[in-house]
């Protein structure tokens, strides 16, 4: 993902900060979208699918995408994208009664040493840190032992009603990790992700990781990116949208009349956020 020298790890959040920030206020100027107005449904019945049937988002969906701060339920998106392990099974449900579909936010790739399951990670495990205070890349060639703590966090969010996955930090072997990581070990890897999702009817987003979408487009439900604009690299999501598989895209440092136009030519759904992913948001 990226890692904004200035900023930390992909735009995501000063995870430092979170304990306090999850105490703070609701967030002021949640949804100064600048551009066409809102981009989803207001309250509305809650979405419904056959028995075993996963969540399917088509291109062009809006969303929000808010990881700090009092969550704020008034956005108008059709989509929330949320920490897995802050939001409660009651928001979960609210948001869906309001007919939003909701995306569970998880570190998959890096260790977290504030989650509540930190301890279950065998130390040799946890490699160098990724730019983000409490944070370590994991060795993701020991499949035998991560998926069983990946797939207890997954239930949790299958348990909680989420609709799907974005299962962070997927690209550890493109970084430091502090190990050897090759390319087959990310691609093994993240199909596992894709099928513990899949295995509890879960959808599941591909989290940056651009060099592999060729190969693992037919393994996740949709993508999400950061600054795919400031860095030129739109174009390379094109498979996703290509599929009928939507483009969940953010920039932050970017104004919205640089890259609005492009995103809706490619048909990805993008915002501008600040840094720590609070409840503010632009829209095109």
């Amino acid at each position: 993902m990226r890692r904004p020298l200035a900023a930390g790890a992909g735009g995501r959040r000063l995870l430092w900060l979170l304990p306090l920030l999850l105490l703070a206020a609701c967030t002021a100027g949640p949804d100064d979208d600048g551009g066409d107005g809102g981009d989803g449904p207001g309250p509305g019945p809650a979405p419904s699918r056959a028995p075993g049937e996963r969540w399917q988002p088509k291109p062009g969906l809006g969303w929000q995408w808010q990881l700090t701060g009092k969550l704020d339920t008034s956005v108008d998106a059709p989509v929330y994208d949320v920490d897995g392990f802050t939001t409660t099974r009651e928001q979960v449900a609210g948001l869906k009664k309001d007919g939003r579909e909701v995306i569970c936010y998880l570190s998959t790739g890096a260790w977290e040493d504030f989650r509540p399951d930190e301890g279950d990670f065998p130390k040799d495990m946890l490699g160098k840190g990724n730019g983000w205070e409490g944070e370590r890349w994991l060795d993701v060639r020991r499949l035998t032992e991560l998926e069983p703590l990946i797939a207890k966090r997954f239930d949790m969010c299958r348990d909680k009603g989420f609709d799907a996955v974005e299962p962070d930090n997927m690209d550890g072997y493109r970084n430091a990790s502090g190990f050897p990581l090759t390319a087959e070990d990310q691609l093994r890897y993240n199909r596992l992700i894709a099928k513990l999702a899949h295995d509890r009817g879960l959808a599941v987003g591909l989290k940056n990781d651009l060099d592999q979408i060729p190969q693992l487009v037919g393994d996740f439900d949709f993508a999400v990116n950061e600054q795919c604009a400031q860095y030129g690299e739109c174009e390379r999501l094109s498979p996703f949208v290509a599929a009928g598989k939507a483009v969940f895209h953010v920039e932050y440092e970017l104004p919205l009349g640089r890259f609005c136009a492009r995103s809706k030519e490619l048909g990805i759904s993008s915002l501008q956020k600040k840094y720590d992913l609070d409840a503010w948001r632009k829209t095109c």
